[in-house]
């Protein structure tokens, strides 16, 4: 990419707005939105809704009915000619409930934001939006419509939003998601694994453990070898990891026990991985005569795969040099609503939003002088694609 001055003129913009990021920041912040909690996270809703109604001219709200509402606000240039959509996809919903503000509060601190959703990821929003005052400030004619939508329910799955945004993402050539980034770097995250859960249920035959112990099946004996079986299928090396979280079985020490039960967390990095292993758990069959085994679940969110943020990655890359910042990359396991998209087709870069730490954690915190940075790259990402 040959150098441009629109990032270093988004800088310049947006260095001086770093107050008003954060008194931004702060409302956002103490607005709670916990996944669970809808009417107050239709509250925060509300909060995000008004300070974006003063930037753009169409915010539409979309109703839930168990969920928080969701957040469309649609910048297209009045005078431009358009062809094309580009999706800015994020969420405000937390993983903390309400009256955490009381032993969390929003502060800032030696360079740093604290606060419930501060990382993950209020402070993304932020930056979207003073990347659209960048836009709208520097007059810059864009050749696509630009449509940022906040969803309520990532941290929960995306049950509720995700047609949305899966039909917006289909409307769109591509897709820049505001999760925060990773590390004191703010490496991208040009991958992600595919997340998924399964059950593995062992149905035994209970017997006296003392008295009649051959006429028993023991349920918990039987799942103990299927896990020991199941845990060297994990392959670090390609990205496969099989946790078992949860274990249970048995009544009384005394009683063979006819039923155990395990929960396992599934993560691969590439489709045809994850496929392999879904296949390979519901093939297992019983190691005890007379066990039966019951499986259900697998992938339920597929990987993004690194070939779907490339190019996309190679721009901001390029954009970033422009106003003299390196910019890196990583594979991480945890997943997005980015990884929904890139499914799709659709170039998906994600990890745009702020740079910090602690995410779902009481030292939950962004630094703030790098906000004013991922807005600006963020604004020249959208001028230019």
């Amino acid at each position: 990419m040959s150098d441009s001055p629109l990032p270093k003129k988004f800088l310049r913009l947006l260095k001086p707005r770093l107050p008003q990021m954060l008194e931004t920041l702060g409302r956002f912040v103490t607005a709670e939105s916990p996944s669970l909690e809808k009417a107050a996270a239709d509250r925060c809703c509300g909060v995000i809704a008004e300070e974006w109604s003063k930037h753009a001219a169409r915010v539409d709200r979309i109703a839930r009915k168990q969920r928080g509402d969701l957040l469309c606000i649609a910048h297209a240039p009045g005078k431009s000619r358009v062809s094309g959509q580009l999706l800015v996809l994020g969420h405000y919903d937390t993983v903390y409930s309400t009256g955490t503000l009381a032993r969390m509060p929003f502060r800032v601190k030696a360079g740093k934001a604290y606060g419930p959703g501060t990382f993950d990821m209020k402070a993304g929003i932020v930056q979207a939006l003073f990347a659209l005052e960048a836009l709208q400030k520097g007059e810059i004619p864009l050749g696509k419509r630009i449509v940022f939508l906040w969803t309520s329910d990532e941290e929960i799955g995306s049950e509720a939003s995700r047609k949305i945004f899966e039909t917006e993402a289909r409307r769109s050539d591509a897709v820049f998601v505001l999760e925060p980034s990773f590390g004191p770097r703010g490496l991208l995250k040009t991958a992600r694994k595919g997340v998924g859960e399964a059950e593995l249920i062992v149905h035994g035959r209970a017997s006296h453990a003392g008295l009649a112990p051959q006429e028993g099946i023991n349920a918990i004996h039987e799942l103990a070898r299927q896990l020991a079986r199941i845990e060297k299928w994990n392959d670090l090396q390609h990205g496969i990891t099989i946790n078992t979280g949860i274990i249970e079985g048995g009544t009384r020490t005394n009683v063979i026990p006819e039923r155990a039960r395990a929960v396992l967390d599934l993560r691969a990095l590439r489709v045809s991985d994850m496929r392999s292993l879904e296949r390979r758990l519901h093939a297992l069959r019983p190691l005890q005569r007379g066990a039966r085994l019951e499986i259900t679940g697998g992938f339920d969110r597929p990987p993004l795969e690194r070939k779907m943020s490339a190019a996309l990655f190679a721009r901001a890359k390029a954009l970033a040099r422009q106003m003299q910042l390196g910019l890196g990359e990583c594979t991480v396991g945890g997943g997005s609503d980015g990884n929904f998209t890139a499914a799709l087709g659709i170039p998906t870069l994600d990890g745009l939003g702020a740079v910090g730490d602690g995410a779902h954690s009481s030292h939950e915190h962004v630094l703030i002088n790098t906000m004013p940075q991922r807005a600006a790259l963020l604004a020249a990402l959208l001028a230019t694609s």
